[in-house]
């Protein structure tokens, strides 16, 4: 069977959209598409099977299907009821000279169309109900591809979230299992007392506090996104927060190790308001701040600083421009010239050999290397960048920008 969708004309290019038109006469397929083929591009076929292979084999060009009803063999009602089922995207239109009201009720029930057009059909009213249609598809597809957007960033968040909160949650059954094993039962003479075996004085309760503190925080990172999913519900109000507010929620919650807490020193006093979502960004700080104290363990003297600040855009289109930024510096190691590059591009971790010759691994920590890309797709979702600074052996630094047309201080004033 020729394709006749090859003789036919129209716009091209990246935005055009496909209009079907199917009816069983030829003379009616030629008629639209002379009529219509120098403002909409358009195939034609003249029949269901003709229209069904022709959207198998174009299923992403095809926006629009205008189908005749009262057609051989099977009826524009049975070439709906497929694209309802295979090809939902597909804005529909029916034409019919046969207006009767059961065909009309279920075109719209059952076949889902947008308009129903009568024989003979009127130019004008057939234009507009095209225009119509090709703006309802765009919309469609923005949609989308918007809700395709937020379910990928879920999944990751989601994804990268869970990893998170295995890590202190297998720490923390790791403790209880190390308590039962200590476990010695009643002490002699002494109901309802228990006793543990210690190999040092204060082991035991250094774990319950320990196992007490990731379990806090994976607490903390649960109720985060409770708060999220509420505030994304319409109508609900714009929830704000301080970059100050978020670095003290970290040290509140952030399970640190023995006397990791006393590593970490601040300076919050020029704050600003955050753009984007709380639970994403302090997602972000924590991940930062697990990968300084990672490379501090060992050090003499370790520190990590978090400071706030502004500092003014010296080139491109920002230029002149104010940058607020939260900062974390470490006097670890320092980042391997041949892994530094690669940090928010690729899946490679600074787990393994930071301070040596640079090898990266995953393996040996069971680390995959997707905090920092996770942390860069999170801060370039609101205009924002990430900087990472190492010069050999002198720690490093890790700078996020955010856009100072989305940032205002806590009074209000924009910076």
């Amino acid at each position: 069977m020729p394709d006749r969708s090859l003789a036919t004309a129209g716009p091209t290019g990246p935005d055009a959209a496909t209009f079907l038109y199917v009816d069983d006469e030829p003379q009616a397929c030629k008629w639209f598409v002379r009529m219509f083929s120098n403002e909409f591009h358009i195939i034609t076929a003249q029949s269901v099977d003709e229209a069904l292979l022709l959207l198998r084999q174009r299923p992403a060009e095809i926006a629009v299907l205008l189908t005749d009803y009262r057609m051989p063999v099977r009826s524009g009602m049975d070439l709906l009821a497929a694209v309802q089922r295979d090809f939902r995207h597909l804005v529909r239109l029916m034409v019919t000279a046969y207006a009767e009201k059961e065909v009309a009720i279920a075109a719209i029930n059952e076949g889902q169309v947008f308009r129903i057009l009568e024989k003979p059909l009127d130019e004008q009213r057939t234009r507009e109900a095209l225009r119509e249609a090709l703006s309802l598809h765009r919309l469609r597809s923005t949609e989308r591809a918007v809700h395709e957007q937020r379910v990928s960033a879920m999944r990751e968040t989601l994804g990268f979230l869970a990893h998170e909160l295995n890590t202190p949650l297998a720490t923390v059954r790791g403790f209880m299992d190390a308590l039962k094993t200590r476990h010695q039962g009643p002490a002699p003479g002494s109901p309802g007392l228990v006793q543990f075996a210690e190999g040092t004085p204060g082991e035991v309760l250094a774990a319950i506090e320990s196992a007490e503190r990731r379990a806090q925080y994976c607490q903390s990172l649960v109720a985060t996104f409770v708060q999220s999913a509420r505030d994304a519900y319409p109508g609900a109000a714009v929830q704000s927060v301080t970059a100050s507010s978020l670095v003290e929620a970290l040290l509140d919650e952030y399970p640190f190790e023995d006397n990791e807490l006393s590593w970490v020193g601040c300076n919050l006093a020029h704050d600003f308001a955050l753009p984007g979502r709380r639970d994403l960004l302090y997602l972000v700080l924590c991940t930062l701040t697990k990968n300084a104290l990672y490379a501090l363990r060992g050090r003499p003297q370790p520190s990590l600083r978090i400071e706030l600040g502004c500092e003014t855009s010296a080139t491109g289109p920002a230029s002149g421009r104010s940058r607020p930024w939260i900062r974390l510096v470490d006097n670890g190691p320092g980042i391997a010239p041949d892994i530094l590059g690669r940090l928010t591009q690729e899946p490679v971790t600074t787990k393994s050999g930071i301070a040596g010759n640079g090898a990266a691994s995953a393996s040996s920590h069971g680390n995959t290397g997707m905090g920092l890309i996770f942390c860069r797709r999170v801060v370039q979702s609101i205009g924002g960048s990430i900087e990472i600074v190492s010069p050999a052996g002198q720690g490093a630094s890790v700078t996020l920008f955010f856009q100072s047309s989305n940032v205002a201080n806590p009074d209000g004033n924009r910076v």
